[in-house]
């Protein structure tokens, strides 16, 4: 919610996606120093195929041998296995290890997880200023995800000192690129004039684009919005349909859910049966219109 700690909100919005998108595709290709080719695509490719069928075992055996020779790609996907413990036993130390190997190289992927290790701790010491280096990295590549939170360290001054202009900055380059959960931060960014000037009106059209593609932060903050009349004609049937929206999607987690019922419930007892009955058919016709990127935490390609 807008009323929310922005250092709370963001904190709790990335602790709360750990423990449930480890696994989730990102779109953007990995940058490996090795190519498939120079080492032989075959074996390669079916470790890859070995993996995406769930087939571990197999997957382990043919992606080592590449992963020792210095395949990035492999290196990553050693250390993403060893992070999840499919195949091995779990072993955090050993994923920092190889996603190292592989963040060296360039693999801007392979950075941006080695950025969440150093952030929670995990497999290495906690080191915020470690963290900083390793998503910048990410983030210079065009990493969306990696400049998302670059943005959110500058915003809350991890690693780097607190600058909401900086923040900005690579929010909108992360936005730029469709990512839904950047849109939703930058409209934030926009109604509180947090290093951008205070602009409802831009607030709610970066509220709206993340709202499109189902984001629950986006649709709540939309539905904000619409009820209070910042930025767009107030609306309660509309505020009502966002609200509703954000409290049935399976990506909102238990917190944002309960913000979004409790603003359901609150702008619904401002409006008539008759407008409740229209929101409510206007939540059940509606579709995102496009599909929001990954911004999970520790990822594959």
């Amino acid at each position: 919610m807008l009323k929310a700690s922005r250092a709370n909100e963001l904190n709790n919005r990335l602790c709360a996606r750990i423990a449930d998108d480890v696994a989730k595709i990102v779109s953007e290709p990995p940058k490996a120093a090795v190519t498939d080719t120079a080492i032989g695509a075959g074996p390669l490719e079916d470790g890859r195929a070995a993996y995406a069928r769930k087939d571990y075992a197999t997957a382990l055996r043919l992606l080592r041998p590449f992963a020792v020779q210095g395949d990035a790609e492999s290196q990553f996907e050693l250390g993403f296995m060893y992070f999840e413990g499919e195949g091995l036993p779990q072993d955090y130390a050993e994923a920092a290890r190889w996603t190292r190997l592989a963040a060296v190289q360039g693999h801007a992927m392979a950075q941006y997880n080695l950025w969440f290790m150093y952030r929670q701790g995990v497999g290495v010491p906690q080191d915020y200023a470690e963290a900083a280096r390793w998503i910048r990295l990410a983030a210079d590549q065009g990493l969306a995800i990696g400049q998302y939170n670059l943005g959110v360290m500058y915003h809350q001054g991890e690693g780097v000192p607190q600058d909401y202009a900086e923040a900005a900055r690579w929010t909108r380059l992360a936005a730029d690129k469709g990512l839904a959960s950047a849109q939703a931060d930058l409209g934030f960014m926009y109604y509180k004039g947090e290093g951008v000037p205070e602009d409802y009106a831009e607030g709610v059209r970066w509220f709206r684009l993340a709202a499109d593609q189902g984001d629950p932060g986006g649709l709540t903050n939309l539905g904000v919005g619409y009820e209070t009349g910042l930025g767009v004609p107030q609306d309660y049937v509309q505020a009502h349909k966002c609200y509703d929206l954000a409290a049935s999607i399976p990506a909102s987690k238990i917190e944002s859910r309960d913000n979004a019922v409790a603003a359901r419930e609150r702008v619904a007892a401002k409006m008539t049966p008759a407008q409740i009955a229209e929101a409510q058919e206007l939540a059940r016709e509606w579709k995102p219109t496009t599909g929001a990127a990954p911004d999970n935490p520790v990822v594959r390609h």
